[in-house]
């Protein structure tokens, strides 16, 4: 079964999903953010997908974003619609920057990297492959947990 990972924007929301052996994380879509709800509903119906995890969004302080009243809105829609697949909260920060940057690294020209879109579909790789690597005792970005 698939892993979902959603990286939640007030306009536009960046999904990922691993493939079904939980192997390979890769962009899914970007989707309206007033769409998400029913977006994600049908893929579920299509797709198994064990879990969603989704972005929490925090400031460098560790204090909730702004954003977080609306993610922990969507999560309890979720929560009570679909309680049969659990969705759990995963950090976020700096992702975007990240993606910024894995698009450099990728030799996208600076009009392809102003695709906010495409920022947003890459961003939420990127929590999907670090909640991947937490399950394999790895911390955020390959770091292996107590190396430090």
């Amino acid at each position: 079964m698939r892993i979902l990972s959603i990286d939640y924007g007030q306009k536009r929301t960046g999904l990922a999903v691993t493939d079904p052996l939980q192997i390979i994380a890769g962009g899914l879509a970007t989707v309206s953010t007033s769409e998400l709800f029913e977006y994600v509903c049908a893929y579920v119906k299509r797709e198994p997908v064990e879990r969603i995890v989704i972005g929490k969004p925090m400031q460098p302080n560790g204090q909730p974003s702004d954003n977080f009243v609306r993610v922990e809105n969507f999560v309890n829609r979720w929560r009570r619609a679909m309680p049969e697949i659990p969705i759990e909260y995963f950090d976020e920060r700096f992702t975007s920057v990240l993606a910024h940057q894995a698009m450099i690294d990728g030799g996208l020209k600076k009009k392809a990297r102003q695709n906010k879109a495409l920022v947003d579909e890459i961003s939420a790789t990127i929590i999907l492959e670090d909640y991947m690597r937490s399950l394999k005792g790895q911390g955020a970005r390959g770091e292996v947990r107590g190396t430090r």
